[in-house]
C-alpha cells in the first residue's frame, strides 16, 4: 500500500484569487502548494487589455508571502470590443497566457461576456495564427434551456462551431462537468484540453439538494448527477493527456454564499491535493495523479514541468483542514468533502 507520494509541484489550470483583501487571503492557499496557476481575468472591472493584466499581476505578486514561489499567468477577458493586436502584444511579451471566453451572464462577474460570437471572430482568428489558447466556460446562458443541460448545449451550439470556423485555435474546456463534456475533448485532436476540479470529482447534485440547501456546495456550472461525476473520475484517472487540473477555486464570503441569491463557486485551495489523493487512490490510480496535476497541464500549454516537488503522505488520523479562512471582507468556507481525509502534504 502506497504510503508516500512525491510529484513534481503541480499547477493550477484555472483559480479565482479576485482582488484587494480577498486576493491577500487566499494568494497563500494557492501559492503553499501550487508553482503556478492560470488566473481568471473576471474581476469587476475586467482584465481586458495587456495594461490590465500587468497591473492585475503586479498586485498578485505584491501579495505574495514572502519567500512563495508562485507564478500566475495572466489572461485576458474576451469581449466584443476587444483589439486584436492588443492581445498578440500581450502574448508576445509573454504577459498573457491564454484568453478567457464567457458567454455573458454564464457566472460570476460574466455581465462583459460575449452575446455576438461573430464579433470576436478576428481575435480568435489571430490567436490561432499566434497559438495563444482560448479558455472556455462551457455553457450556454438560454433561460428556456435547463441548467444541467448548459454544458452539452455550448458544446453543439457554440463550441463545436468555433472549433470548425477556427482551425489551429487551441481550446480549453474548462471544468468539464458532464459525461458529454468528456467524450468531446476525448473526439477532438491535441489542440483540445480539459480542466477537471477537484470538487466535481467529490460531489453530484445531490450534495447540493439533498436534504436542505447546502450553498457551499453550489458552483457554476453545477454538479450534475451521479454518471457524470462518475465519468469525470474515469477521465482523470485514465491517463488521457487532454485532461488537467483546473481547481476553478473561487472564494466568496459567508454573507455572499448563505443569503437568498448565493454567489456560485467553492474554494479548494486549501486542500485540493489531500482530495485528489484520496480520489486518486479510491480509484486505484495513485500512479496517475502526477500526471492529471503536474505533466499534462504544461505539456498543453508548452510549458517545462516543474522542478521542484511536493511530497504527499498518508496518515493514521484524518487530516484536519482549517474550516475557514479569514479575509478583511469575511470569512470564506473551505471546501469539505464531507468524509474523512487522511492523505496530507508534506512538503
Amino acid at each position: 500500500m502506497t504510503e508516500r507520494l512525491t510529484i513534481p509541484r503541480p499547477d493550477d489550470w484555472h483559480l479565482h484569487l479576485r482582488d484587494g483583501a480577498m486576493l491577500e487571503a487566499v494568494l497563500p492557499e494557492t501559492a503553499r502548494h501550487f508553482a503556478r496557476a492560470i488566473v481568471m481575468p473576471n474581476l469587476v472591472p475586467p482584465v481586458v487589455t495587456g495594461a490590465d493584466a500587468r497591473a492585475y499581476r503586479d498586485r498578485i505578486l505584491a501579495a505574495l508571502p514572502e519567500g512563495a514561489d508562485f507564478t500566475p499567468l495572466m489572461t485576458l477577458y474576451l469581449t466584443e470590443q476587444t483589439d486584436p493586436e492588443d492581445v498578440a502584444r500581450a502574448a508576445a511579451s509573454g504577459l498573457v497566457t491564454a484568453v478567457k471566453l464567457y458567454p455573458a451572464g454564464a457566472t460570476t462577474n460574466s455581465a462583459s461576456g460575449v452575446r455576438d460570437f461573430d464579433k470576436v471572430r478576428p481575435v480568435l482568428e489571430k490567436m490561432a495564427e499566434i497559438g495563444l489558447p482560448l479558455c472556455v466556460h462551457g455553457e450556454v446562458t438560454d433561460a428556456e434551456i435547463d441548467i444541467f443541460d448548459r454544458e452539452a448545449v455550448f458544446i453543439d451550439r457554440v463550441l463545436d462551431p468555433i472549433r470548425r470556423a477556427t482551425p489551429g485555435l487551441r481550446v480549453v474546456m474548462e471544468h468539464i462537468t458532464t459525461a458529454d463534456g468528456v467524450d468531446y475533448v476525448k473526439s477532438q485532436d491535441r489542440d483540445m484540453g480539459g480542466t477537471i476540479t477537484t470538487h466535481h470529482l467529490i460531489i453530484n447534485r445531490n450534495h447540493i439538494l439533498a436534504g436542505g440547501i447546502r450553498p457551499h456546495y453550489y458552483c457554476l456550472p453545477v454538479a450534475k448527477r451521479e454518471t457524470h461525476r462518475l465519468a469525470l473520475r474515469a477521465a482523470v484517472t485514465g491517463g488521457d493527456a487532454r485532461f488537467f487540473l483546473g481547481t476553478d477555486s473561487a472564494p466568496h464570503v459567508d454573507a455572499a454564499k448563505e443569503t437568498g441569491c448565493g454567489c456560485a463557486g467553492c474554494f479548494t485551495a486549501t486542500n485540493t491535493m489531500s482530495l485528489l489523493a484520496h480520489v486518486f487512490e479510491e480509484e486505484g490510480a495513485l500512479d496517475r495523479l502526477e500526471g492529471f496535476a503536474a505533466r499534462h497541464g504544461p505539456a498543453f500549454y508548452g510549458l517545462p514541468v516543474n522542478e521542484a516537488t511536493l511530497t504527499l503522505e498518508k496518515q493514521a488520523d484524518p487530516v484536519r483542514f482549517p474550516e475557514k479562512i479569514e479575509s478583511g471582507d469575511g470569512p470564506v468556507t473551505v471546501f469539505d468533502p464531507g468524509f474523512p481525509v487522511h492523505w496530507r502534504v508534506a512538503q
